[in-house]
């Protein structure tokens, strides 16, 4: 029998990071990795099976990939807003306030005259 794996499982609030090193058997999937972790006791509101995506060194992968010697296991938070949601209100926002082009939305063209428009 070959010897045991060392990995890590992170998981970061806004305000705190647990970060666990410890060592498995090799063939572990990351959904076994977590849960031999102990980090779901920690922090009870992981859901990794339907809110929380999971990741090794910063990349997705599901829960039953296969950990290699020295692998991070990430557990990602859920976002809180929708990033594309945001920026157009941010647009509209800028085109409200005249920082922005009401036809392109890029920037505000001062060198054309009001002839040009």
């Amino acid at each position: 029998m070959s010897a045991d794996i060392t990995i890590e499982v992170a998981y970061a609030l806004h305000d705190k990071q647990t970060l666990l090193s410890l060592a498995v058997a090799p063939q572990t999937t990351v959904e076994q990795a977590i849960t031999q972790s102990g980090v779901l006791d920690m922090h009870p509101e992981i859901d990794f099976k339907a809110a929380n995506k999971v990741g090794i060194w910063s990349r997705a992968c599901k829960p039953s990939t296969i950990l290699t010697d020295g692998d991070r296991v990430e557990i990602y938070r859920a976002l809180i807003a929708d990033p594309k949601e945001v920026r157009k209100r941010r647009a509209e926002k800028a085109k409200q306030e005249g920082r922005a082009d009401k036809v392109t939305g890029g920037r505000v063209n001062s060198k054309r005259t009001s002839e040009d428009k």
